[in-house]
């Protein structure tokens, strides 16, 4: 099994072979200003409430929750739903799965010892948060989960004040659909980097990468229908290697292949690990993205068949030229490849139809319609290699057909120009990759919005959450404009 060193060690072989190349506005409507009762006043420091004591953690329905109070309350209660667990051990690295709560992104097994957590508790917060009855794809237990938990926090704390929910990546998705399903007692939501384009878009992309992977380099990988987890893991490691050793094949064109199965997906040229400073890091940058996407097209593949009984995911309309832009063009030329005889594999390539009925099981599962009830502040680096920051666009693109776009603020992350790739970026590139300040910093600016009134804007809260914060930034359309 390949490690995540190892994995690492083999991109840094790219240096080499690939250095002979060197070379959204939309509709506006009013601001609402929350005027239900919950909402108190910007005054509130000292709220009463009950010590939950042995009930401030346990298990609902099967699932672990944990309860952190603040010496003094504010009112309020941060809701945290985490991100997406896997249900087996899944590469690169292989790691035990997890079932503990947790109560902030950073906590990591809902003692609320973190900095984050202990930040936002010293600010009189109080702070919940759960895992959820199963791991994998489990948006619909995640939405019980919160909703069970907050009916908890009811009972053994109290009734808050205001309650805002929050959550990261798979969590992101599941914080928003709590908010559009609990608008009685949901008073603001903050997802941060959500699959807030929902589940079939998401995983559509993650078959198109497979989908030219086979094509282009690797005939032996399975696309859909594995048999148990170490199938589908070990297609991902066998493609895994195939795809890296094509990206360094400069001669035999092999890194035009791996190029252009990026550019299908809009891998961006920036991760955690690498900076993009020069093609060399670009490429490096795009093969780790790719990687990461088949990881998630493969195992994450697997337990979502099982879950919705089929394969969700088709390509048969899928239309692959019309991603590919000049500029990637002239990238995948420059590295001795042919864009159009690939694209031209890609279209004779045999395609996957989905199964309709797991198609809509998996929507059912949940997914955002846009429909605000609450002020929602979105945040999301702007460098995702595995939730793309598109998702965003969608979403304000369902949030526009609501006419709620005055519920709505996005925030978006950008990484340092440069920074040393042995350390990694401090936040804006890598799947929600963001700093301790900007974390505390978006439950800030919610919370100013919900208690204050005072509608934000990008540009407005960069004291709020420090460096990184990029007001002018509007990301592209889905990689499929045809999709949505």
């Amino acid at each position: 099994m390949l490690s995540i060193r190892r994995w690492r060690l083999i991109l840094v072989t790219l240096a080499s072979a690939v250095a002979v190349v060197s070379a959204c506005s939309g509709h506006k409507s009013t601001p609402s200003i929350p005027s239900s009762p919950s909402s108190g006043t910007a005054t509130d420091t000292n709220v009463r409430f009950k010590d939950c004591a042995k009930q401030c953690t346990g298990t609902l329905d099967g699932a672990a929750y944990a309860i952190r109070l603040p010496k003094q309350w504010n009112g309020t209660l941060l809701l945290w739903s985490h991100g997406y667990r896997e249900a087996a051990p899944w590469p690169p690295d292989f790691a035990p799965v997890v079932t503990t709560p947790q109560v902030s992104p950073t906590d990591p097994d809902g003692s609320g010892s973190d900095a984050v957590s202990r930040q936002l508790l010293s600010q009189g917060y109080a702070l919940a948060g759960s895992a959820y009855k199963s791991n994998g794809w489990a948006v619909a237990d995640g939405v019980k989960a919160d909703e069970d938990l907050h009916a908890k926090f009811v009972d053994v704390v109290g009734s808050p004040r205001r309650t805002y929910v929050w959550g990261g990546s798979l969590g992101g998705l599941i914080t928003e659909v709590v908010s559009e399903r609990n608008p009685k007692w949901v008073d603001g939501a903050a997802p941060i980097c959500g699959v807030l384009g929902g589940p079939n878009l998401n995983l559509d992309l993650a078959l198109d990468v497979g989908y030219a992977i086979k094509a282009l380099i690797d005939p032996q990988l399975k696309l859909t229908g594995y048999t148990s987890a170490a199938d589908a893991a070990q297609n991902w490691e066998h493609a895994a290697a195939a795809v890296q050793k094509a990206a360094a094949d400069t001669s035999g064109g092999g890194t035009a292949k791996a190029l252009l199965v990026a550019a299908l997906a809009d891998s961006p040229t920036k991760t955690k690990t690498y900076d993009g400073h020069d093609v060399v890091s670009q490429v490096k940058a795009r093969v780790e993205s790719t990687l990461t996407a088949l990881a998630y097209g493969t195992s994450g593949r697997y337990e979502i068949e099982r879950r919705v009984g089929g394969n969700p995911s088709d390509n048969t309309k899928a239309d692959y030229a019309a991603r590919i832009d000049s500029t990637e063009r002239g990238l995948i030329a420059q590295v001795g490849g042919n864009a159009s005889a690939l694209l031209a594999t890609l279209s004779a390539g045999q395609r996957v139809s989905s199964n309709s009925a797991a198609r809509d099981a998996f929507e059912k599962l949940g997914d955002t319609s846009g429909d605000l009830s609450a002020p929602t502040v979105t945040m999301h680096t702007e460098n995702d290699p595995l939730v793309l920051v598109q998702n965003e666009r969608v979403f304000a693109g369902r949030v526009q057909s609501h006419s709620d776009t005055g519920d709505l603020v996005q925030l978006y992350i950008a990484p340092p120009a440069t920074y040393d790739e042995s350390k990694g970026a401090p936040y804006g590139a890598g799947h929600c990759n963001f700093s301790d300040q900007q974390l505390v910093g978006v439950v800030s600016v919610l919370d100013t919005w919900v208690r204050k009134g005072i509608h934000p804007s990008p540009a407005g809260v960069v004291g709020q959450l420090g460096d990184g914060i990029d007001p002018a930034y509007v990301p592209g359309a889905w990689p499929d404009a045809a999709a949505k």
